[in-house]
């Protein structure tokens, strides 16, 4: 995989982190605090804290982790997920944002200890032909870490088992859209297996639709464009 650029650790930058997470609850993808945004900066990772509303957020209080080993900063503690964090930004160097939330659907799946399998063409945008479903560990774990890393090696987002949903992205943008394709690709399959088994897609049904959604979506800006 070719790696990503980090984004800039400019206000712009953890505003739109901030403005992140106030969406993810507008939008009824997330409750309180127990959603977390992190992005891949030079200096390592910019990450929401521990604890404080979304409301009361402002650029200063994200927290910096290294990309590798203990927090350091002094100040506010990072989000208890850091961990899971920090595993994804060094597996996964093609992706700058990791967004991880509770989406209500999402979450009954992952209660249910249910993978999402190809209902709708829509489960391309996650890399594959499902969206798997990480094992259970205790949040902020080792175990959990080395769980999220195993089953997103190929995969842009992943449900996590008897917790919630996790999504990788190019940009912010790009992470809160996969995430809401989720919630719904989460409500299709509860609700389509209400009155028998949905008819799941072929293998060769979704490798058609991988290459076509090359550059589906939303994406990052790029020198020159207007």
């Amino acid at each position: 995989m070719t790696p990503a650029a980090p984004l800039p650790d400019t206000i712009e930058t953890r505003q739109a982190l901030i403005d992140a997470c106030l969406w993810m609850n507008e939008r009824h993808l997330n409750q309180g605090t127990s959603g977390n945004i992190s992005a891949r900066i030079e200096a390592g990772i910019l990450i929401t804290p521990s604890g404080v509303p979304y409301e009361g957020l402002t650029p200063d209080l994200l927290v910096i982790l290294p990309l590798d080993g203990q927090p350091t900063e002094k100040g506010l503690k990072p989000s208890s997920e850091w961990p899971f964090h920090q595993a994804l930004h060094q597996s996964r160097p093609d992706m700058p944002v990791v967004l991880h939330a509770h989406p209500p659907y999402c979450s009954v799946l992952a209660v249910q200890r249910h993978a999402i399998p190809a209902c709708h063409y829509m489960i391309a945008a996650f890399g594959g032909n499902s969206v798997p479903l990480a094992e259970y560990a205790l949040f902020g774990s080792p175990e959990l870490c080395a769980n999220m890393a195993k089953i997103m090696v190929d995969r842009h987002g992943c449900l996590m088992a008897n917790h919630g949903a996790t999504v990788l992205g190019e940009s912010i943008d790009k992470a809160l859209w996969r995430l809401e394709e989720l919630e719904s690709l989460a409500l299709t399959y509860l609700f389509s297996s209400i009155g028998g088994a949905p008819h799941i897609l072929s293998d060769d049904e979704i490798a058609e639709v991988l290459v076509a959604f090359q550059n589906y979506g939303p994406r990052a800006p790029v020198a020159g464009d207007t």
